[in-house]
Order: structure tokens, then C-alpha cells, then sequence
């Protein structure tokens, strides 16, 4: 007999992620490596483990296989364990009516019988694609204090921000009156960061009804917090102040590695009293050669430098040649820079091999540059190299361009 859980995790990490491009065009979104030895699921995966949530369902989908292989049996993230630990729950055929995930709360709605083996008090729901730290603990407290049938996590935007987000506006006490999907005028700047705590029982009987609605989305967003706001149930917000990063573009990738960099970046990865745990490879201590340059950079392990590497992120397994320059980029795992090649503004991708005296991104002349070129603000000049590919030597990839041929 299963033990009866206070709380069981549901992590949606199904999306494509096609704004990522070349990066998602063979894993999906949540298994794009990040911060040179992680993944991005990493994040939610920890923080569950970290908040005393040992019973995580992740939702898969799209390209499911290197993300079924890396999380395994959970044990990076103390989650293999015999009641309970890290379940991957794809889409199944149930009878005659199984179909893909048709949206976030049909993808909960499919894996009710995951969640009843378990009969928990609330129910978690995450998603695979945001880089954060966050006690998901205290969040639980907080809906239990306000007996809410739904806690919304959310983030204060700017206002010329808050239409790309879901909105709530709040009463006084922080109870929600009304959710609004990417309203064109926003009446405040609480932002959805897509983290839901809810009642189970509660959250049950607004799936079925969802489901047996035909003129549903079938989207938390769309469809189950207005259902419950009508019904009259108490739905509230919780207020997050730290780091929050939504990586689904790869302008919002690119930002979010380099914000890892520096003495006052604004998440540190090496605070042992929050760990982010993750599946590593077992590589060698990383090298650097007497021609080495390294500069607020990080260089994860099983990597070899012999050129210079500036404000970037190296991910284990790369080889940078003596001459290579590479700056303000992100490269991703086992891929080899030639010499003398020259890197700026660019995200490489993983396994990728570049040739001798190859040019992509930016110029590295800033004086070349026009003033939309900003760290931490990027235009056009983002450069991005799709997994497994070959750029040969004396080749050039634009700034701006994404590549997802041999050139």
C-alpha cells in the first residue's frame, strides 16, 4: 500500500520549445543544456527535492528520449526511491481515446490515476523551462493559511512587460479577483510565473468538467483558474521576489547564461544551502594550457583551453584551440573550436565541431559594432550553431543567423 502524500509534484515538460530553433530541433526544451553542466529541468527538479517534495510526475512529449534517458531513475536528485520518487508519464492510449496532451490541464487530466495513487492534499504544478530557486514548502503554507483552492506564484513586472504574461489583479489581501491571459492593457503587474499550488480535490472536479467542456483550451490559463474565479473559489497569489528566468527564447537562454557570470549575479549556482543537482557526465578537472585567457567565465569540467575565453559560459566536454577567441557566447557540451577561430555574441550547440579560422557572431571590434549591441541586450547580432553540425574551416556564420546545416 502506498503512503498517502501531503504533496505530489506535476512537471510539464512536453513543449517543443521552437523558439529555441535549432537548439530544440532534437530534444526537447527542457533538456537544452545550461550554465555549462546542467539542464534547464534541473532547476524544477531541485527545487522540489530541496522543498521536501519527493514525488514528481514529469509530463514528456515532444522529442522524449534523451530527457527519459537523463532523468533515469531520479537518483542525481535523491529521487529514486520506492514510494514515491520520479515518474516520466508520456501520452498513452487509454481504450479508443488516447491522444496527445492537448494543452497543460488535459496533460494533468491524462495522469489523475498518477496523482490518486497517491491521494496527496495539493498538488504542485511546474513547468520544465524557467531557471529559478524557489522553497515551493513555504508556498504550501501560505495556500493552506488562506484555505485557497488554487495559489498562484507570480513575479512584479514593469508594465510595458505585463502583456506578455498572464495577470492577476488582486485585492488588498492578495486574493484574486481576475486572471487575464496577456491582457493588451494590463490593470496590474503581477505576473503568473506558471507555478500553481492546488487543492486536490478542488483541482479534480474543475479537470473533469474541463474535459467534458468541447469549447475547451484545456489550458490552466484559459480555462481552469477563470472556471474556479467564476465558481467563486478562493484563488490567491504568492509573491516571488528572487530570480525568475523565463528561457524559451534564445535571446531569454543567452541573457540567463550570461547572468550566471560575475561577483553580483543575481543566482549563484554554488550555494550549497539550495543545491541544483544534475545528471554530470564523469569528466576529468577541466585544463587550461600556458596559452590559456580566462576571463568571468565559467568552465565546467572535461574541458581544454589553450585561447582565450571571455564573459562565457563553456559547457563539459569542449576543447577551445590556441589562437580561439571566444566571448560573451555560450557553448554547449563536446563541441571543439578550431584555431584561431573567433566567437562573439553566439550560443554553439552541442557536439558541434567549428573548424580553423572560422568567424561567427558579432565583430569582435566593438568600435565595428552599432550601439544596439549591449550585453545582456541583444538585437540581431545573435549567432546560433544547431547541435551535431560542422562549420568548416575559414567559414563565417552571420551575426543573427542560425545555422542548422553543415557549411
Amino acid at each position: 500500500m502506498r503512503t498517502k502524500k501531503r504533496a505530489v509534484a506535476m512537471l510539464l515538460a512536453g513543449g517543443q520549445g521552437s523558439r529555441l530553433g535549432v537548439l530544440t530541433k532534437k530534444v526537447a526544451k527542457p533538456a537544452v543544456p545550461f550554465g555549462g553542466k546542467y539542464r534547464i529541468i534541473d532547476f524544477p527538479l531541485s527545487n522540489c527535492v530541496n522543498s521536501g517534495i519527493d514525488t514528481v510526475g514529469v509530463l514528456t512529449q515532444y522529442m522524449p528520449l534523451d530527457l527519459n534517458t537523463y532523468i533515469g531513475n531520479g537518483v542525481p536528485w535523491d529521487l529514486d526511491r520506492n514510494d514515491g520518487g520520479v515518474a516520466v508519464l508520456p501520452p498513452y492510449m487509454q481504450g479508443e481515446d488516447g491522444t496527445w496532451y492537448k494543452g497543460t490541464a488535459n496533460a494533468i487530466y491524462q495522469n489523475m490515476h498518477f496523482i490518486e495513487r497517491y491521494d496527496p492534499e495539493y498538488v504542485v504544478i511546474l513547468s520544465g523551462d524557467h531557471i529559478y530557486k524557489m522553497d515551493y514548502a513555504k508556498m504550501i503554507k501560505y495556500h493552506e493559511k488562506n484555505n485557497a483552492a488554487c495559489t498562484i506564484a507570480c513575479l512584479n513586472v514593469t508594465l510595458e512587460e505585463a502583456s506578455r504574461f498572464g495577470i492577476l489583479n488582486t485585492n488588498d489581501d492578495n486574493s484574486v479577483y481576475e486572471f487575464e491571459e496577456k491582457p493588451k492593457k494590463p490593470k496590474s503587474t503581477k505576473a503568473s510565473m506558471g507555478v500553481y499550488v492546488f487543492t486536490w480535490q478542488k483541482l479534480k472536479k474543475y479537470l473533469e468538467e474541463d474535459e467534458a467542456d468541447p469549447k475547451s483550451s484545456n489550458d490552466f490559463g484559459k480555462n481552469i483558474l477563470p472556471n474556479m474565479l467564476n465558481a467563486g473559489e478562493r484563488l490567491f497569489a504568492y509573491e516571488f521576489a528572487d530570480y525568475w528566468k523565463d528561457v524559451g527564447t534564445l535571446q531569454s537562454l543567452w541573457e540567463a547564461n550570461m547572468e550566471l557570470l560575475g561577483e553580483d549575479s543575481p543566482i549563484r549556482l554554488s550555494d550549497s544551502s539550495w543545491k541544483i543537482y544534475a545528471r554530470n557526465p564523469n569528466e576529468p578537472p577541466h585544463y587550461a594550457s600556458d596559452t590559456a585567457v580566462i576571463l568571468n567565465s565559467m568552465v565546467s569540467e572535461g574541458t581544454v583551453i589553450n585561447g582565450t575565453v571571455e564573459n562565457s559560459v563553456i559547457s563539459y566536454g569542449v576543447t577551445v584551440e590556441e589562437g580561439a577567441v571566444i566571448k560573451d557566447s555560450v557553448i554547449l557540451p563536446n563541441t571543439y573550436i578550431g584555431k584561431n577561430s573567433k566567437i562573439t555574441y553566439s550560443i554553439i550547440g552541442q557536439e558541434v565541431h567549428v573548424g580553423d579560422d572560422v568567424t561567427i557572431g558579432a565583430p569582435l571590434d566593438e568600435s565595428e559594432a552599432n550601439d544596439e549591441v549591449t550585453p545582456g541586450k541583444l538585437t540581431g547580432y545573435l549567432a546560433v550553431v544547431g547541435d551535431e553540425l560542422k562549420v568548416g574551416n575559414g567559414k563565417s556564420v552571420q551575426a543573427g543567423e542560425m545555422l542548422s546545416r553543415n557549411r
